[in-house]
């Protein structure tokens, strides 16, 4: 499967396989590992409007607009309400190093929803063209504007017309891409992605640039969302998390090759080792141990003993811990696995619904 590159705005990337923000993970140690693994961009976190706008340069909270070198191009992604704020904070990103703001419309925590954010503006289209407007005519001409958001509020007629209203409507005033999610907000991540939906769109779209989301754990489904949908490219958002190999198997899928073997046991602790010190290097030696867990849960998926190996890991309290964990189960470099997936197969479900 040929795939040709991906364009936002100015920006060319040579792959159509991106690492989505993911709130609690998506920070620089995460997507450097990624883009070493040939992911062509990445997106931060998502931050709040008033946050960003509000910071002030201190150590504790130096991470949040931290970029290295090596990370461009690289995305900051917005949440909030007041559309008045999101002009300050995008211009905050910009001058922090982002290369693209993109606004999000599609988070479905109940908290976020409750405080009239992410995927609440999906319900009131004229806050949600406020917002875009005000950070495209703040940003510089050269910076993208791109939007997240999810199908709908939920699957009413009126849900659908809010939905394409502010779709239409976004490019008009100039967005260069939108990433949707297959899913609507009320049903947060229960239920299968609908991939038919992002083909309708698609095809609704025209050559507006659009990307898809939505149960991408594999790199095979990374490409089949592409050919089923024909969506522009894909953002792969909980398949990336501690598995940045995806975006490599992806590649080589694309270019013909047969699906590559997951990494050994010693490329997994080469990668484990370096993410940590990534972090140790941002955060400090006390503060990245609890921030490592949760991806050291991710990477141990991938190994054949993977219970035994999360519930070390789980265990650990002191930085020289890591290390311990690391010497005892990734010391004999044995073949890795590929990590199961739960979520129901998108394309196994559309038939069904179909029927």
């Amino acid at each position: 499967m040929q795939l040709p590159p991906l364009n936002i705005g100015p920006i060319a990337l040579d792959f159509p396989v991106v690492q989505a923000a993911l709130s609690g993970y998506s920070d620089g140690p995460m997507r450097r590992i990624a883009r070493r693994h040939g992911a062509p961009y990445t997106l931060c976190e998502v931050m709040l409007d008033k946050f960003v706008a509000e910071l002030k340069p201190r150590r504790k909270t130096r991470h949040f607009l931290h970029i290295a070198e090596e990370e461009h191009p690289v995305g900051g992604q917005l949440m909030g309400a007041d559309p008045a704020i999101f002009g300050p904070a995008a211009e905050r990103m910009v001058e922090a190093g982002f290369d693209v703001i993109d606004i999000n419309f599609g988070c479905p925590v109940k908290k976020v929803l409750g405080r009239c954010r992410g995927g609440y503006h999906l319900s009131q289209p004229d806050v949600a063209l406020e917002i875009i407007q005000t950070v495209r005519d703040t940003v510089p001409d050269h910076i993208p504007v791109t939007v997240k958001m999810r199908r709908g509020i939920d699957d009413t007629p009126e849900s659908r017309d809010n939905f394409f209203h502010i779709f239409d409507r976004a490019y008009e005033i100039g967005v260069a891409a939108t990433t949707v999610h297959g899913r609507t907000v009320m049903q947060r991540y229960d239920g299968p992605s609908r991939w038919e939906f992002l083909r309708e769109l698609k095809q609704h779209a025209g050559d507006r640039v659009v990307l898809g989301s939505g149960d991408l754990f594999t790199a095979q489904s990374c490409l089949d969302m592409m050919e089923y949908t024909g969506v522009d490219g894909v953002t792969v958002a909980r398949g990336a998390i501690g598995n940045p190999w995806i975006f490599q198997q992806a590649r080589a899928l694309a270019a013909g090759q047969p699906l590559p073997d997951p990494p050994s046991l010693h490329e997994q602790r080469d990668v484990i080792a370096e993410h940590y010190r990534l972090a140790e290097e941002l955060y400090g030696a006390e503060r990245c141990v609890p921030d490592m867990r949760k991806f050291a849960i991710k990477y141990s998926k991938l190994h054949p003993l993977h219970a035994e190996v999360r519930a070390d890991f789980c265990r650990v309290k002191q930085p020289g811990a890591w290390m311990e964990i690391l010497d005892k189960w990734y010391s004999d470099d044995l073949p890795g696995v590929h990590p199961e997936v739960e979520e129901p197969n998108p394309l196994a479900s559309e038939a069904a619904l179909s029927v």
